[in-house]
């Protein structure tokens, strides 16, 4: 979360023990462990650590066996002993990812989802802020549009901005019966594999193709990260093969909304 430091009035992550600007000591200081946990209590502080909504919101019920639909959940089995990691789907049916000993595992399983629906979650923000950024440029062109100039070209102007906000998310779409998946402005098609492809025809809103961020198990198209075309650079926005790196961006900002809504619920895990 960004705080702004008292000594030089520049913003500066609550993870950083100076500000970087002036070199001052951030009074918000917290500290964020680069640590992987390895246990459900070290599991439970990193969530805190990184001021993560409640468990209500995220749907994430740490040390919890939760029973209602949409969740995911690690917790111990006192009975036998085993730790269990589940995902209860939206339907109440209940999938278990793994149900063991093996604490470490266990927790790196729900840790593992738990960043990458971080990482879904802050794309959605950033999508959200960009669209609503967009329509308030929009709105003023138009408005100065329709002050500065005649009617047709205000019809114009209007006509190639609406076009302009009907812009795809990262994703997989299904447009007229055929598989896509869209990426930093490319598109790719599901042809026995994936491959590149140049952008789909298709009528009316983009959105209303959308598959989902997520691959789902139940398609029967392939996971496009398993692919020839898959390129490592397209999660160097996002995420990093270091925690330490991740780490350095991963504290949720209580200014972004997180909607589980977003997640799918359908699929096994």
């Amino acid at each position: 979360m960004k705080v702004r430091c008292e000594y030089c009035n520049n913003y500066i992550d609550d993870s950083e023990e100076k500000c970087p600007s002036c070199g001052s000591p951030n009074k918000d200081f917290k500290r964020v462990s680069n640590e992987v946990p390895k246990t459900i209590e070290e599991l439970e502080k990193w969530y805190k650590d990184h001021n993560l909504p409640p468990y209500e919101t995220t749907r994430f019920f740490i040390g919890i066996d939760y029973k209602e639909p949409k969740a995911f959940g690690i917790y111990k089995d006192e009975n036998t002993g085993k730790f269990i990691v589940y995902k209860n789907k939206d339907t109440g049916e209940r999938k278990i990812r793994y149900e063991g000993k093996d604490e470490k595992y266990a927790v790196n399983e729900l840790y593992m989802k738990l960043k990458e629906e971080i990482i879904n979650q802050k794309e959605l923000n950033n999508n959200k802020n960009s669209s609503s950024r967009r329509n308030k440029n929009i709105f003023a062109i138009i408005i100065g549009s329709m002050i500065a100039s005649t009617v047709i070209p205000f019809l114009i102007t209007a006509l190639v901005l609406i076009f302009t906000v009907n812009s795809p998310s990262r994703g997989y779409y299904n447009i007229n019966g055929q598989e896509y998946y869209y990426v930093h402005g490319n598109w790719y098609v599901y042809d026995n594999d994936w491959i590149y492809t140049s952008k789909p025809d298709y009528e009316g809103d983009i959105g209303e193709y959308y598959d989902g961020y997520n691959y789902d198990n139940d398609n029967s198209y392939t996971d496009i990260t398993t692919s020839d075309v898959y390129d490592e650079s397209w999660e160097s926005s996002s995420s990093s093969s270091s925690d330490d790196d991740w780490d350095s961006d991963s504290s949720w900002d209580s200014s972004d909304s997180w909607d589980s809504g977003g997640t799918d619920w359908s699929s096994d895990w």
